[in-house]
């Protein structure tokens, strides 16, 4: 059974799903910073972000073996 969140990331356009990695390579690096520093808030965010971008990750590679039925969607 596929997430919603899953779904949500199968609809995006190749390029969309490289911009949110870097987004969250960001977010993760930034996180992590603080976490050293200082503590989040919410430290249970990182294991999120690393999930999410394994996931996308996942379907990136998936499309360009054409896995599944996956086609790469520029």
């Amino acid at each position: 059974m596929s997430s919603p969140r899953l779904n949500e990331l199968r609809e995006k356009l190749d390029s969309e799903l490289e911009f949110d990695r870097e987004e969250l390579k960001k977010e993760l690096f930034d996180m992590r910073f603080k976490s050293s520093s200082e503590g989040l808030a919410n430290p249970s965010r990182i294991g999120e972000v690393r999930k999410d971008i394994a996931r996308i990750n996942t379907l990136l590679s998936e499309r360009s073996q054409t896995i599944r039925g996956a086609e790469s969607r520029t």
